[in-house]
């Protein structure tokens, strides 16, 4: 088997990360050596490679549900926000600068496509079967002439094209027949047909409508997924400023101890790798919860400040919300309090920035013993080291370099030299980005914050983040086994489009 596949959307969030990574893990028990592939991703939650690569977390997921270690080749171009007009443009795993949306669409983008198609012409040498997701719609037509990840990369690899509705938002076959009818006969010959997400009720009631739109396309159905929920792991973000009042999704299990633990994390703005706190919600009888409100940090038991692609700016929405005066009164009255990367600079003295915001030296909150400079470099790096008598794992992307002058180091070597971060009574700082998912120490870390609290909470002695995952992945290769006419997307994955596929009027618009 030598072949490969578009996952394409009639929207943004329309299932394609996960779909893609449900593909892969049925594929990969079938004995099949498959990849997974995004060639340009805007995402606020990343990952760092083994190669010290950074990419997005999606693609680091799906790649795990292939059972293989992520590569920068799976993601080559990342786009991180800093606002509603520009990004970071990270190329094979390393930053290049700064580039607003009209500059990147107005002639970067469409220069990319040979180093996108290069990156997957190696994976599609390597592996038996590479699994690509596009992004947001391929009908965007005031993008198409200079897109590389949806039509772009399926014209350039002669990849057939499956798209997947979200029928739960409703209008799921107008936005089938519209994505098709938008392209040009080009881009249709590739499009060989449609995956329905997150349907709820009796099938038996969908049937007509998809006939109809067989007949209307002449494109068929490959499967109907059921509505389930605790499936949207490392999700992309976009520009979503505040997430309140949404809860991360928790384990369903009972706590183990008398209380619950209520865990608030600061839904900041351009706030990355969100999905640092998952590892928290996995814990039985922990409660997530992203606030933008200081009365929402009242019955707290533990707040997280998060990463955020603009520290500053950050540091400056808490101040006007009132939050950044909680917090200190929460320092003051020693209740937890645990910065990640950017949080954690916004926790130090003072931060000297001429490379993210140009602001120069801004006054932080003054609660660690920590100043903060700037770098151009990233550091990305995928650390080890102990925190609380246990082993920690982690990884770092950040500029912001942080010199600690005093406290207790939060992270160590295990010989007493500290490698990050700081802790002064019950607040904790660290740029270590996924150091909850190792578990003796979430659970040590989470015995602090209980009795700091005057909790009377218990972790789990069981629970295992990993193992977790991989029930989560396989839920999702289950949808597809289940759900899907599996022997037609093994057709479609090794074969290519179906031949013939009548052409769907207008077309592209000249």
């Amino acid at each position: 088997m030598s072949g490969g596949l578009l996952v394409a959307g009639t929207t943004s969030d329309a299932g394609k990360s996960v779909v893609t990574a449900g593909i892969c893990r049925w594929l990969v028990r079938q004995g099949v050596k498959v990849a997974p592939f995004k060639a340009q991703n805007m995402s606020l939650n990343s990952f760092v490679t083994t190669e010290g690569a950074e990419i997005g977390r999606a693609q680091a997921m799906q790649a795990q549900a292939c059972r293989v270690e992520p590569t920068a080749l799976m993601n080559p171009v990342l786009l991180k926000p800093g606002g509603e007009q520009s990004s970071q443009v990270v190329l094979l795993g390393k930053p290049v600068g700064e580039m607003s949306a009209r500059g990147y669409h107005g002639g970067r983008q469409q220069k990319l496509l040979g180093t996108v198609l290069d990156c997957l012409a190696e994976l599609r040498g390597t592996y038996d079967a590479v699994i690509c997701e596009g992004a947001g719609s391929p009908a965007e037509i005031n993008l198409r002439r200079t897109d590389i990840v949806n039509m772009g990369i399926a014209r350039g690899a002669r990849l057939p094209v499956l798209v997947v509705g979200d029928i739960d938002r409703g209008g799921v076959f107008a936005s089938f027949f519209g994505t098709v009818a938008l392209l040009s006969p080009e881009d249709q010959e590739l499009v060989a047909g449609f995956l329905v997400n997150k349907f709820r009720g009796d099938v038996s009631l969908l049937e007509p409508g998809l006939e109809m739109l067989h007949g209307l396309t002449g494109r068929r159905t490959y499967g109907v997924l059921p509505f389930r929920h605790g499936l949207g792991i490392d999700e992309e973000d976009g520009l979503r400023v505040s997430l309140r009042g949404t809860v991360r999704e928790s384990n369903t299990a009972p706590p183990v101890g008398e209380d619950v633990l209520r865990v608030a994390v600061c839904a900041v703005p351009l706030m990355s790798n969100f999905t640092d706190v998952d590892a928290l919600a996995a814990e039985p009888g922990v409660v997530v919860r992203f606030v933008d409100r200081p009365e929402e940090l009242a019955d707290a038991d533990l707040v997280v400040i998060p990463g955020t692609r603009g520290t500053v700016r950050a540091l400056e929405w808490l101040r006007e919300r009132g939050l950044a005066e909680a917090i200190l009164r929460r320092v003051a009255e020693q209740r937890p309090v645990l910065g990640v990367c950017g949080g954690f600079q916004i926790l130090g003295e003072h931060i000297e920035d001429d490379v993210e915001s140009r602001r120069g030296q801004v006054r932080g909150l003054g609660v660690l013993p920590v100043r903060v400079r700037f770098a151009r470099e990233k550091t990305l790096t995928r650390p080890v080291g102990e925190a609380l008598g246990e082993r920690v794992e982690g990884y770092e992307i950040h500029h912001g370099v942080a010199d600690v002058t005093g406290g207790e180091p939060f992270l160590s070597d295990g010989r007493g030299n500290s490698l990050d971060g700081c802790r002064v009574g019950q607040t904790w700082g660290t740029h270590w980005h996924g150091s909850l998912e190792s578990d003796g120490f979430r659970r040590a870390f989470l015995r602090e914050v209980a009795a700091a609290a005057g909790r009377r909470f218990v972790p789990a002695a069981d629970t295992s983040f990993a193992g977790l995952r991989e029930e989560q992945l396989d839920r999702l290769g289950d949808l597809i086994e289940q759900h899907a006419d599996t022997d037609a997307l093994w057709r479609l994955i090794e074969s290519g489009a179906p031949q013939g596929l009548p052409f769907i009027p207008p077309g592209a618009p000249a």
